[in-house]
């Protein structure tokens, strides 16, 4: 059992989740139930995985949520780059920092499950 408060990768992909509520603010409203609904559920994902595995019994538990929060990870990345495409993201620095971020998450999150599958 680990304190998921403590981990930095649960800390960045906090980060990661309010940095994409800001970016997704003023998407069109026909999209609330959309891709604004996918890509905050995505963002979220992230980090809940993350603490859920943290609070688990065993390492191949903590694992297995790993793998779903990489999985939400690859998601929130697609969404994102799919609003851009759809000109509901601008292409700016927000976009740029916040996909940087998503990436370095996405490369801590395969080095966590990298050191519990040994």
């Amino acid at each position: 059992m680990h304190n998921f408060q403590e981990l930095k990768i649960w800390q960045r992909a906090m980060d990661v989740a309010e940095e994409t509520y800001l970016i997704s603010a003023d998407f069109p409203k026909e999209e609330k139930y959309g891709l604004t609904s996918q890509i905050r559920r995505s963002a979220v994902s992230i980090p809940s995985n993350i603490a859920e595995g943290a609070g688990r019994n065993t390492d191949g538990e903590f694992k297995n949520s790993l793998g779903i929060a990489s999985g939400s990870s690859n998601e929130l990345f697609t969404q994102l780059i799919l609003s851009k495409r759809l000109g509901l993201i601008p292409e700016n620095q927000q976009l740029s920092s916040l996909l940087e971020s998503l990436v370095e998450v996405q490369k801590m999150n395969y080095t966590l499950i990298k050191k519990f599958s040994k």
